[in-house]
């Protein structure tokens, strides 16, 4: 839970000041909302049995109900040794069905009605996680009798969300970046990141979170727990020191904003792969993402679409290079349940099957979330107007402020001014521009 308000703090330090508060909102509204979807249907359509030719499960457990056999809980994964009461899966799993939307608010912050964004939040969770959920996560007689067919059929491997959390909103980031349009001024105006502390908070809450995410998919504290939470801080590590060499070598600089973003890229890779891949191979993935994570900021300059935070740059390629990897350097040296990966004797099987889960993720969630997005263009409206824009939409969205100036105008200055001067003197980012 810790790593939504953490990415809350990351991405709301990359906007403007009149923009944070609902950048903060956007990601906080994902608890609220997805909440109640997931005790409503959103479980049962992610772990029910499959139901419409398994491409989501059922509503077995529509209100969270059939859960309590004889009186008392059911006992998830009990046949693998790794039991616990499915209450307890329900609301771990619900943490990652929370993030994957409000990881794509980074796209499209400074321009979007608020609930506009709900309701999008409602549809986008419905239409796209859950269904994909379903495929990644769903294993035969774990969670369900029939899962989902990457996780079952494909047999591809995504030990905790590659796919079904960071492809899946970094292609929706895409589709919902092109729809909306480009910030007024962009790229001429780029906006400057208005506190770089905010950043490395939201950073560092989401590099602790992480844990959760990764470590806590081995559902106890066994062996597979200890892989990924080994995998996933030096993976971290590695990340972060290969986006600030590429800052070094590119702009002469290296840069807080880029140490946090690279860490970020470093999670993002080692994801799907941390209970896949030794500690070396968690070295390679985590250096390898930091570095072309950080080349492929520039690539919305170049096709022009205002990804404004590197929704894209970040989690799409960065769970692109995570899940691909795994056919270079999974092994099973470590994990029965891995696949050797070609620098381990595998040969192409296992890259064959981890492109196959990538690239479906990434078409399904790219299509589906564009058709969202255009349904909700053209009936409610997704934009706020110029006028509102260019205030600042946390007056015209909250009618609130996110700072209040008032004490530096009455000592003879202006807060804007003060403001300005001090983001003038922000060193230029990796293309991560608030």
């Amino acid at each position: 839970m810790l790593m939504t308000p953490g990415l809350a703090f990351f991405y709301g330090g990359m906007v403007r000041s009149k923009s944070v508060l609902n950048m903060l909102m956007m990601n906080f509204m994902c608890l609220a909302i997805v909440g109640v979807l997931w005790c409503l249907y959103g479980f049962s359509l992610a772990f029910g049995n499959d139901a419409f030719g398994g491409l989501v499960g059922s509503f077995q457990y529509l209100g969270l109900g059939n859960m309590f056999p004889n009186g008392s809980q059911a006992i998830v994964g009990a046949s693998t040794g790794d039991g616990i009461p499915i209450l307890a899966f329900v609301m771990f799993q619900l943490m990652f069905a929370v993030i994957t939307p409000a990881l794509i608010s980074g796209a499209v912050p400074e321009r979007i009605k608020f609930w506009s964004w709900g309701i999008f939040v409602v549809l986008w969770s419905t239409i796209v996680y859950f269904p994909v959920a379903h495929w990644v996560f769903a294993f035969d007689g774990y969670a369900s009798d029939k899962g989902g067919w990457i996780a079952n059929s494909l047999k591809a491997l995504d030990f905790a969300g590659g796919t079904a959390v960071h492809i899946n909103a970094g292609a929706a980031g895409l589709a919902l970046a092109i729809v909306l349009g480009k910030r007024r001024g962009w790229p001429r105006d780029p906006g400057r990141p208005h506190s770089l502390p905010f950043v490395l908070l939201g950073a560092s809450l989401l590099w602790f979170g992480w844990y959760g995410f990764n470590a806590g998919s081995a559902l106890g504290a066994n062996s597979t727990a200890a892989i990924a939470f080994t995998t996933t801080t030096v993976a971290t590590a590695a990340a972060t020191i290969g986006w600030l060499l590429v800052e070094q070598v590119r702009d002469g600089k290296p840069t807080t904003l880029g140490a946090a973003s690279g860490a970020v890229a470093g999670l993002v890779a080692i994801t799907p792969a941390c209970a896949y891949v030794n500690p070396v191979g968690g070295l390679a993935v985590g250096f390898i993402a930091g570095a072309v994570c950080a080349l492929c900021v520039s690539i919305k300059f170049r096709f022009g679409f205002d990804d404004s935070l590197d929704v894209v740059a970040v989690h799409l390629v960065g769970g692109l290079v995570g899940t691909l990897l795994i056919g270079f350097f999974g092994t099973t040296s470590l994990n029965s349940s891995s696949a050797d990966g070609l620098f381990y004797g595998g040969g192409f099987d296992q890259l064959g099957k981890q492109a196959v889960a990538a690239f479906a993720v990434l078409l399904y969630s790219f299509v589906v979330t564009s058709i969202i997005a255009l349904l909700i263009k053209y009936t409610i409206g997704f934009r706020v107007t110029e006028e509102d824009e260019a205030a600042g939409i946390d007056e015209s969205q909250h009618a609130e402020t996110s700072y209040d100036y008032s004490g530096l105008r009455s000592g003879g200055g202006t807060g804007s001014s003060i403001l300005d001067g001090a983001a003038s003197r922000v060193p230029a980012s990796a293309g991560q521009e608030g």
